[in-house]
C-alpha cells in the first residue's frame, strides 16, 4: 500500500524556508565558484576588497601613468575626485554589506508569518505559491542579463555621458566640440568600474521589485489580522522591523549623492544650499522605495479597524449597560464589596483594548522607522556642511541648538 502524498501546507508548516532577496541569481553562483561567498552569504569582506579594488586600483594606476593623479592639466586630478573614492571605497562596501544585513533580517520572514498564524490554513498554497514564485524571480538568468543590457545601453552611455559627467577637464575624460575624450583611465572607468558599481545599484532595485511583488501577493490573501494586538498593526509589526535591514542601502545612496554634490560645490562653485530641493527629492523617493511596499497591507488593516471597532464596540456595550445596572441600579447584591470587584479592572482592559483597536496604524510603519530611515540618508551628507562654515562655528550652532 502506498504511502498517503504529503500535504504541501504541512510541509510548509513543519519546515518554513528561509526567505531570502540575496540568496540567489547568477552573480551570487559566480561568487560561489570563485570562492568571494558562501552558502550563507558570509566573506562579505572579501567580496568588498576584491570588487572595490577591481573598480578602483586600475583607475588610481592608470591615473598616476597618464600624469593626473594628483594635478596635471586637469581641473580635477584623480586623487581630488571626491565622488569617485566615495563610489568605489564607500558605497560599493555599503551595497554589498547591505546583501548580508537583507539576507539575515529577512531570514526568518516566512516563519514569522507561520508563527502568527497570520496565513489561514486553506491559504497555504497561496502562500507557498507567493514564496516560489519570489525565489524564481529573484533568481532569474534573463533578469541580470537585461539589467547588465540596461547599465550598459542606458547607464553608461547616454545617463553618466550626458548628464552625471562634469563638464569640465577631469582625470577620465576631456570635454571637445564633438563630446568627451576619454583618457586610458576613462576608458576603465567608463566601461568596467562604473558599470560595475551601476550594476550593484540597479540589481538592489530589482530585488526591491521582487520584495514589493512578494508583498502584493500576500496582501491579495486574507490574512488573519488581530485588532488588539499591541503593535498596532494587526500582528504585522515585525515588517516594520524588517525595513531596518535595508539602513546600509539607504547610506549607500545617500553617500553617493554626497559625492556628487561636493565635486560640483568643489569644482564648479556650487552651493550646498542650491541642492536642498535634490536631496529632499532624494530622501522622498528613497523612503517610497523602502516603506512603500509595505502600504500594499494598508486595505486589510482597514478593514480589521473597522471590524474590531464594530466588535469590541457592542462588546463594550453589552459590558457598560451591564456594570450600570449591577453598580448603579441596584443590581449587585447587598453582601458583594465593590472594593476588591473585578467588574472595575475588566471595565479598563476593555477600554484599553478598545483604544487599541481604535489607534492601528494604517500600514506595518513606525515613525520611528521613517526617522531612523531618513537620518541614514542624511548622514552621509552632513559633513558638506563644513562647505558653509567652519567645523567650530558648525559644533557652536549645534551646542547652542542642542543646551
Amino acid at each position: 500500500m502506498s504511502a498517503p502524498a504529503s500535504n504541501p501546507s504541512d510541509s510548509l508548516l513543519r519546515n518554513p524556508p528561509d526567505f531570502s532577496l540575496v540568496h540567489g541569481g547568477p552573480l551570487f553562483q559566480f561568487f560561489l565558484r570563485a570562492h568571494l561567498s558562501d552558502d550563507a552569504l558570509e566573506l562579505a569582506r572579501k567580496r568588498i576588497i576584491v570588487i572595490s579594488l577591481l573598480a578602483w586600483l586600475p583607475l588610481l594606476l592608470l591615473s598616476a601613468l597618464e600624469g593626473h593623479l594628483l594635478g596635471g592639466s586637469v581641473a580635477v586630478p584623480f586623487l581630488m575626485d571626491v565622488e569617485v573614492h566615495i563610489k568605489f571605497l564607500v558605497a560599493i562596501p555599503l551595497l554589498i554589506s547591505a546583501e548580508l544585513v537583507v539576507h539575515r533580517r529577512m531570514r526568518l520572514l516566512v516563519k514569522q508569518f507561520l508563527d502568527r498564524n497570520l496565513i489561514p490554513e486553506h491559504a497555504m498554497p497561496r502562500f507557498d505559491a507567493a514564496i516560489q514564485s519570489a525565489f524564481r524571480l529573484r533568481n532569474s538568468a534573463l533578469a541580470e542579463v537585461l539589467l547588465l543590457a540596461l547599465v550598459y545601453g542606458l547607464g553608461v552611455l547616454v545617463i553618466w555621458r550626458h548628464y552625471m559627467a562634469l563638464d569640465a577637464p577631469t582625470w577620465f575624460a576631456t570635454p571637445t566640440a564633438d563630446g568627451s575624450r576619454l583618457s586610458l583611465a576613462g576608458m576603465w572607468y567608463a566601461y568596467l568600474s562604473l558599470p560595475i558599481f551601476q550594476f550593484l545599484l540597479i540589481r538592489w532595485y530589482f530585488r526591491l521589485v521582487v520584495w514589493t511583488r512578494f508583498l502584493w501577493q500576500v496582501s491579495r490573501i486574507e490574512l488573519n489580522l488581530i485588532p488588539t494586538h499591541p503593535d498596532r498593526t494587526g500582528g504585522l509589526g515585525f515588517l516594520s522591523a524588517i525595513v531596518y535591514a535595508f539602513i546600509p542601502l539607504l547610506m549607500a545612496h545617500g553617500a553617493i549623492v554626497a559625492g556628487n554634490l561636493a565635486n560640483r560645490i568643489f569644482y564648479l562653485g556650487s552651493a550646498l544650499p542650491g541642492f536642498k530641493g535634490e536631496v529632499a527629492l532624494m530622501l522622498v523617493f528613497l523612503l517610497c522605495v523602502v516603506l512603500g511596499p509595505l502600504l500594499v497591507f494598508a486595505p486589510q488593516l482597514a478593514q480589521a479597524k473597522r471590524t474590531g471597532l464594530r466588535e469590541y464596540g457592542t462588546l463594550a456595550q453589552r459590558y457598560v449597560r451591564e456594570f450600570d445596572d449591577k453598580w448603579l441600579r441596584g443590581g449587585a447584591p447587598a453582601s458583594e464589596p465593590l472594593v476588591g470587584s473585578g467588574d472595575i479592572q475588566s471595565l479598563a482592559d476593555l477600554g484599553n483594548s478598545y483604544e487599541v483597536v481604535r489607534t492601528m496604524n494604517a500600514a506595518p510603519v513606525s515613525k520611528e522607522a521613517i526617522l531612523r530611515l531618513t537620518a541614514a540618508v542624511l548622514v552621509p551628507i552632513v559633513p558638506l556642511m563644513l562647505t558653509m562654515m567652519p567645523l567650530e562655528e558648525l559644533l557652536k550652532k549645534l551646542l547652542g541648538i542642542l543646551f
